[in-house]
């Protein structure tokens, strides 16, 4: 379910819109507050709106003509990258999808799932692949050919392994996002296809007691299905 305002404010495509800049980061014991210097998201941007960063929505506080704040929470520094963000950090940015909007990349809710690790980048003629390591509490969502939001880009999983994945990204995507400033060891935010995840919440639905018989997987497996 989507919050309805002027635009779907937690839904995201993976298309990256600009590469900001990361110009002030004030750390609290738990929590920090970006300063991010931008243009194109900001051109209609109000406090109150959604705007990625690197695929983690986050919540415009306050800004200015060319710079937004976001508050940043524990829970979101605990599970994601964002914790090594320092001034002068280069960060892909979008905004919301608005209503009407092309939608180019995929579904993506900017609630990253986890984070992995550049394992290798090579050249292949046109093509730059990057290959990431990943737990396999996320590699168990990934699928060859499927989706994946790397740093809040939309992009196909070209391989998939037991211990990571691959994508093969095109000069543009790499010139335009900041896969440009990626080296081997860095960390990503990855979030997973979130069709994948509800359809797996939906296949296994929470015990109800009051409920003494019903259609299981054990059930349809047992009757041919």
């Amino acid at each position: 379910i989507f919050c309805w305002k002027a635009r779907w404010n937690t839904m995201f495509t993976g298309i990256v819109e600009e590469v900001g800049i990361v110009t002030a980061v004030d750390r609290g014991r738990h929590s920090a507050v970006l300063t991010i210097q931008a243009r194109t998201v900001l051109e209609d941007a109000k406090v109150g709106d959604s705007i990625a960063v690197n695929g983690i929505c986050l919540t415009v506080t306050g800004r200015t003509a060319g710079h937004f704040t976001a508050d940043v929470m524990h829970e979101t520094l605990d599970r994601s990258s964002l914790t090594g963000l320092r001034p002068g950090t280069a960060v892909n940015l979008e905004r919301a999808m608005a209503v009407g909007g092309r939608f180019g990349g995929h579904i993506v809710s900017g609630h990253v799932d986890g984070v992995g690790r550049v394992k290798s980048i090579r050249r292949d003629d046109n093509a730059i692949w990057y290959t990431i390591s990943a737990s396999p509490a996320l590699l168990r969502y990934i699928v060859e050919k499927g989706s994946i939001t790397v740093d809040g880009i939309s992009l196909t999983v070209a391989r998939v392994d037991g211990s990571g994945f691959s994508i093969s990204a095109i000069p543009h995507t790499v010139a335009q996002t900041v896969l440009c400033h990626r080296r081997e060891g860095d960390l990503v935010n990855l979030e997973n296809d979130i069709i994948g995840k509800y359809v797996e919440k939906l296949l296994a639905p929470a015990p109800d007691p009051s409920r003494e018989r019903g259609i299981t997987r054990e059930f349809l497996t047992q009757y041919g299905f």
